[in-house]
């Protein structure tokens, strides 16, 4: 098979998400065309993507791509080749270079506190903000995780919220703090009754009733990814081991969450030197 033709049948049929079926566009395409679109699929071999890689650390007008932007589109040939030939003709070589595992900037607890107050303003979408950014912030939550939660989902007797529809497709269960317990009951009786429309069954609300979409918290929110970062650092900090983050994250493999290594390194040695005789 000719590799463009493989290309649009791969990115028609793989039942990916809109937004990653943009970016393998960009990035099989762009291969293609150094790689020749007529050449077939199956010549696609170690030395073939080692001279991809090398074409893409090169030195280019903006400067040389960074190594999460090479390893991405190395993946998405990958993905195509597994989706066109199988994964026995994927070729297994290590071939993007190592990106620098650095911890991300969390936001320290006051900041948070404060994010929470000056989103809440006043009315039915001050109360649904100061809500959801608690909840996100509180739980540990993806912004795709926060917006896709239901009425259900937030369980007050049980004092914890279910999260359906995590990355990859895993249900998992947090605690629900108490403060995002206080905002989101604080939402509900005061906040959603005004918004709501029809039987829709979102947890969060739009100004139409509907349920929102990861734009909204982004517009609130810069960054939201760091409020699951400052989540996850905060527990460490507190006494929490890297097993329970991780089950927490909805992390699959524990080698995601080392990257919080360096908190959990800290806070051993202040026990270290608090508890330790010869410390």
């Amino acid at each position: 098979m000719k590799t463009d033709r493989a290309i649009e049948r791969f990115l028609e049929a793989a039942g990916i998400s809109a937004g990653t079926q943009r970016g393998y566009a960009t990035d099989l395409r762009e291969f293609a065309r150094w790689f020749g679109p007529s050449r077939p699929l199956d010549e696609i071999d170690v030395r073939v993507l080692a001279d991809w890689v090398t074409e893409l650390g090169r030195a280019r007008p903006g400067g040389k791509l960074a190594a999460a932007t090479i390893g991405r589109k190395l993946a998405a040939v990958r993905s195509l080749v597994r989706f066109s030939l199988g994964p026995d003709h994927v070729p297994s070589a290590v071939l993007a270079p190592r990106r620098p595992r650095r911890l991300p900037d969390a936001p320290k607890q006051r900041e948070v506190e404060e994010l929470v107050d000056a989103v809440g303003v006043e009315g039915p979408l001050g109360l649904r903000n100061s809500a959801m950014v608690e909840l996100v912030y509180s739980c540990g939550l993806r912004a795709a995780e926060a917006v896709g939660l239901d009425l259900g989902d937030v369980d007050f007797e049980q004092e914890r919220v279910h999260i359906r529809e995590g990355k990859g497709g895993k249900d998992r269960v947090v605690p629900l703090g108490e403060e995002a317990a206080l905002h989101v009951a604080r939402y509900l009786r005061d906040a959603r009754p005004e918004l709501a429309r029809g039987a829709e069954n979102a947890l969060f609300l739009s100004a139409r009733g509907r349920r929102l979409d990861t734009s909204t918290l982004r517009r609130l929110v810069q960054h939201p990814h760091r409020l699951r970062h400052a989540f996850a650092t905060h527990l460490l900090e507190g006494g929490a081991d890297l097993r329970t983050i991780q089950e927490l994250l909805g992390h699959s493999s524990l080698s995601t969450t080392q990257m919080y290594s360096h908190v959990d390194a800290k806070r051993l040695r202040r026990i270290y030197d608090h508890a330790h005789p010869r410390s």
